[in-house]
């Protein structure tokens, strides 16, 4: 695709198309690297019809984002900025083009890349496409060009959100309710293996503990902890190994309501824990506690910080935290951040929902591991929730109005949700890329799709509104878009979807 004209545009009709189309697009223009070198172009000057990415942009709306059609892109001897280069990683690119006249010959006699072209090409490694070397050959042997690309990804340093989550790339997936719904085995065990989470947890246990217990009372003080949501048992033996690390006496209540998973407790007190650990099967909102405890420790967050109803469960628990309680967490936040991604957008328009409208599944957030994005303005702060919650009335429904500027031309097709939180003073978990806590796998980020893609230009303004709503038996997300459009307010009352309390 050279350009991109009324004529040319009416062969990828959606109509039209049978099979998967790829279209080969350069990403920059001879025009373009021109105007860029000189002074004299006028500022009012249209460039989006130098710039191959709104050649493309402009195709796929004209073809309302089919499936069909698929970029193969051609990296060019001149590159754009990094930031629209970074465009190109929220598009389907199905095909790396590299011409062998980009390659140098090293010392050795062997082709490189510049190291811009290095950095690019390694950035694509995490996102699935293959990579075509085109042009003659320039060198000894055309394996050696295979060879060197062979290098190049495999020696990619991938961001570490993105390495802990390869093999789930870009796969819609529903949000568990385990307040409402009792896990399955299989996602206890999943959940399990993660190196980082428990031993982080562990660590806010043993902090802990060295706060509320002086040396001087390690005989006489036995700290209680009540490990609410107990699951499977992770959280009950970080907190004893915490305890023999500190030399702390404690006593520990695991509360669980699922029948399944206290099965297991039970036998892990059997054989492992002995009489420290009490096993209750109860809703922790439900449990009249016999004593009030030290240290509450749980871990109901989800990948949005509060929308496994990680609030409504620690207020109903916090009656039976001392005063001068501790709870782990203490806090959590969520962030957003509006995103190009024109795969997620068409996985959901493509799902397949018996009995509902069209909206619905519009109306519903995805967990889903986010490789094929493009982040269109930096991510802001949404909600906190911090415990113990002292306040007098407590109330966990949020309304917050979020404004973005974008970066670069683009295309809104949503945004991703994220949290962090705070276990224990300076002890963290994170899922924000910035902050990622490097190894954890327990939690992908939020998509929340918007139902209508939304065209940007630069310096556009983005406003978000976003509300935590909430009646007697269940809590529900809406949100929509005010500027540069105004959309509809997505999941209205909750009528596509809910989390039961």
């Amino acid at each position: 695709l050279s350009r991109l004209t009324s004529e040319n545009s009416s062969y990828f009709r959606d109509d039209f198309l049978v099979q998967e189309v790829w279209l080969q697009i350069p990403t920059t223009s001879r025009k373009m690297n021109t105007a860029s070198c000189r002074n004299d172009v006028p500022e009012d000057d249209d460039e989006d019809k130098d710039d191959p990415w709104h050649w493309w942009d402009d195709l796929r709306l004209l073809c309302s984002s089919t499936m069909r059609i698929k970029v193969a892109l051609e990296v060019t001897a001149d590159l754009p900025s990094e930031e629209k280069l970074s465009r190109w990683y929220g598009e389907p690119i199905e095909v790396l083009v590299i011409p062998t006249s980009l390659f140098f010959t090293n010392k050795a006699g062997y082709p490189t890349l510049s190291k811009a072209h290095q950095r690019f090409i390694q950035k694509c490694a995490a996102r699935e496409m293959t990579v075509l070397v085109t042009g003659g050959n320039r060198h000894a042997s055309l394996r050696h060009y295979v060879q060197y690309m062979n290098h190049l990804f495999q020696s990619a340093e991938l961001p570490p959100h993105i390495q802990c989550n390869l093999g789930f790339e870009d796969n819609l997936q529903v949000p568990l309710q385990p307040l409402a719904d009792h896990l399955e085995s299989f996602t206890y065990e999943t959940f399990e293996k993660d190196p980082v989470k428990y031993t982080e947890y562990g660590n806010a246990v043993y902090q802990a503990l060295l706060d509320r217990v002086p040396e001087a009372e390690i005989e006489t003080n036995t700290q209680v902890i009540m490990v609410v949501g107990a699951g499977r048992g992770p959280l009950v033996t970080q907190t004893i190994h915490a305890a023999k690390k500190a030399n702390r006496k404690i006593r520990v209540y695991a509360v669980e309501k699922n029948p399944n998973a206290v099965v297991t407790l039970m036998d892990l007190k059997k054989v492992s824990w002995g009489d420290i650990v009490k096993v209750v099967h109860c809703d922790m909102r439900k449990w009249k506690a016999p004593e009030k405890c030290d240290i509450l420790v749980s871990e109901l967050l989800g990948s949005f910080g509060d929308n496994e109803l990680s609030p409504e469960c620690l207020d109903g628990a916090q009656v039976f935290l001392k005063d001068d309680g501790i709870s782990i967490p203490e806090s959590y936040r969520s962030y957003v951040q509006p995103i190009m991604s024109m795969r997620l957008y068409n996985e959901t328009r493509e799902l397949k929902i018996c009995d509902k409208p069209y909206y619905y599944k519009f109306e519903q957030t995805y967990v889903v591991a986010q490789t094929n994005s493009y982040w269109i303005a930096p991510r802001q702060q949404l909600f906190e929730f911090i415990h113990p919650n002292r306040s007098e009335v407590v109330d966990n429904t949020r309304y917050k109005r979020l404004k973005f500027v974008a970066s670069e031309d683009s295309t809104l097709y949503g945004f991703t949700g994220y949290f962090d939180t705070t276990l224990y003073k300076d002890i963290t978990l994170s899922i924000v890329p910035d902050t990622y806590s490097r190894g954890m796998f327990s939690w992908f980020p939020l998509y929340i799709p918007i139902m209508e893609p939304m065209s940007l230009k630069k310096g556009d303004p983005i406003e978000l509104l976003f509300w935590r709503r909430r009646d007697q038996t269940k809590v529900w997300y809406e949100w929509c878009v005010q500027r540069p459009l105004t959309t509809g307010i997505h999941n209205i009352n909750g009528r596509s979807s809910t989390i039961g309390l």
